[in-house]
């Protein structure tokens, strides 16, 4: 069966119900079947759908971002910190070009800083409300670049 490109809106929210993200006021999302671009346990689910399908999915946390991993988090000096204003809470991007990880400032003293390199979703299931917009078979093109293409004129109704 040829892999599918699949359009999707979605409203990810958390267990409270409150939104986390969504794609309503934008275009909604593309993604080829098995490439990848989006969490394993939501492409199953989406799968699964017919085009013009709305569902709720949950996605367990293992099918998601992982469970927390406290080998991520680790405690340095501040003065490795690039940034002297740096607060708990704080974002920002750390390794190489190959292997960069986006951490979070959970803990600061006077003298360490704690940084968890854990995804801020981790640990957590995932609650998402799915509307199927497209559904179509993948072009050459795209399964060549292993990705779709948005906006490519064929829009199937």
């Amino acid at each position: 069966m040829a892999q599918q490109v699949i359009s999707f809106h979605y409203t990810l929210k958390d267990k409270e119900g409150n939104t986390i993200d969504t794609s309503r006021d934008k275009t909604p999302m593309s993604f080829l079947e098995g490439a990848g671009q989006i969490i394993p346990g939501l492409e199953v689910e989406l799968l699964k759908c017919e085009q013009g399908k709305k569902t709720d999915v949950t996605v367990a946390c293992q099918q998601a971002y992982g469970e927390r991993d406290d080998r991520l988090i680790q405690t340095v000096p501040r003065t490795q910190i690039p940034s002297p204003e740096v607060k708990v809470g704080d974002m920002f991007r750390v390794g190489s070009e190959q292997s960069n990880r986006v951490v979070t400032v959970t803990n600061l003293t006077e003298t360490e800083v704690t940084l968890d390199a854990n995804h801020p979703l981790a640990g957590e299931d995932l609650n998402f409300e799915i509307e199927i917009t497209g559904k179509r078979d993948a072009t050459e093109e795209e399964l060549a670049h292993g990705h779709a293409h948005d906006g490519d004129g064929h829009h199937h109704h």
